[in-house]
């Protein structure tokens, strides 16, 4: 049980690792791994609103054809 490590200390302390090479490495995990935690999830949000903007692009034409066929009705 010495040897184990707490959940709280997943994060690896890439400034003790004394080997240049295998610290940059850490260093590039640790990079990666935050550089993916940022990244947000395409959420429905987003589906929704190319969804409205589709249906805006679409019924921008109809009017635009609706116009041309009656003026002054």
């Amino acid at each position: 049980m010495i040897g184990a490590a707490p959940a709280s200390a997943a994060v690896e302390q890439c400034r003790f690792i004394q080997a240049k090479a295998e610290r940059e490495a850490c260093y590039t995990r640790q990079e990666a791994a935050l550089a993916a935690k940022r990244k947000p999830e395409p959420t429905a949000d987003t589906k929704t609103l190319e969804s409205l903007q589709q249906m805006r692009q679409e019924d921008d034409a109809v009017y635009k054809s609706l116009r041309s066929i009656c003026r002054g009705c």
